[in-house]
């Protein structure tokens, strides 16, 4: 237990260095951006890369993501059902967006820093960065993409709109994968872990040196992104979305994950903590990126970061807690 909240302390300690940059101004205003770009883009994938080329690949897809799968799913769809029930005002793609805030978790820029300092081994993550990118992305891509395109139908009635879209979100999908840096950091560690390769050593090195960064900018980017936040706004009437939201990816997703890892699956008593920490995690920024681009759920998505980021740590310490 004690390393486990050392864990925590050293992640929150960095966390709070990112809201005293971000207070103080001293990176300027796209601070944030800039940080979360460069681990995205540039230091995550030689991270997962160096993790994945010396993990068992059949440790990483095993047991893991089925349970990243399912849980996720069940979450998801709980939502969903949820709200055809109470929440009937809203249009299909609004519920799919929220339904995305229960179920889509923060996979890298806190997932492999809770991973490496909670767990023990930043590959722990990867099982959920695979299903969340290769799997659960281009369903909830093609999802949002044709119901947004139904939508518009009601209001335009052309036919040639839906079928011109329905190929046109096929081809968004695809895109998406094979130029996500994520799937490339992480296939190409795959493949170094089943061929054994070894990579020019000067050039391994280099990686490993750019790899290091990728957890400390993380982690800053979120913290500066606290700065000035203001949820559960009463006036744009949304508070109960956001509450069944949060409540399902904070309780109900790491019960389920925990459910099948200890049930389902049958694993031992640490890997059954990793499941459901992961499933802990906070609702990942990339459902309020989803509901930008298709202009629905935007209150609904960024209330639902804001608060399962600030409560997911004290949930995390809890089920830690009860399981380590």
């Amino acid at each position: 237990m004690s390393q486990v909240l050392s864990g925590f302390f050293i992640i929150w300690l960095i966390i709070l260095v990112g809201y005293a940059v971000g207070k103080t101004g001293a990176l300027g205003k796209n601070a944030q951006p800039v940080l979360s770009r460069v681990a995205f883009f540039v230091a995550s994938p030689p991270l997962l890369f160096n993790t994945l080329s010396n993990s068992n690949v059949f440790v990483v897809l095993g047991p893991q993501l089925w349970i990243a799968t399912l849980s996720a799913g069940i979450a998801a769809g709980l939502y969903l059902i949820s709200a055809r029930f109470l929440l009937t005002q809203r249009s299909g793609s609004e519920k799919m967006i929220a339904a995305l805030s229960a179920s889509l978790i923060n996979s890298a820029n806190l997932g492999i820093p809770i991973a490496a300092y909670v767990l023990g081994d930043a590959s722990y993550s990867t099982p959920v960065i695979l299903f969340q990118l290769a799997i659960y992305t281009p369903i909830y891509v093609f999802v949002l993409d044709t119901q947004t395109l139904k939508e518009s139908q009601d209001r335009t009635s052309s036919t040639k709109v839906v079928r011109a879209g329905f190929w046109r979100s096929l081809g968004r999908i695809f895109a998406t994968v094979i130029r996500n840096p994520l799937i490339i950091g992480s296939g190409a560690g795959l493949l170094f872990s089943v061929t054994e390769w070894q990579l020019w050593k000067p050039l391994d090195e280099s990686i490993t040196l750019i790899a290091g960064a990728a957890i400390p900018t993380m982690l800053m980017a979120f913290g500066i992104s606290l700065v000035g936040s203001r949820p559960l706004d009463k006036e744009q009437g949304r508070r109960r979305d956001t509450v069944l939201a949060a409540t399902i990816k904070l309780i109900i997703h790491p019960l389920v994950a925990w459910l099948l890892a200890q049930f389902v699956f049958q694993l031992d008593a640490h890997e059954v903590l990793v499941a459901a920490v992961l499933a802990s995690l906070p609702t990942a920024q990339n459902v309020f990126v989803s509901a930008s681009r298709y202009n629905t759920g935007l209150i609904v998505a960024r209330d639902t970061v804001f608060v399962t980021t600030i409560l997911a740590i004290p949930a995390m310490i809890l089920v830690a807690g009860l399981l380590a």
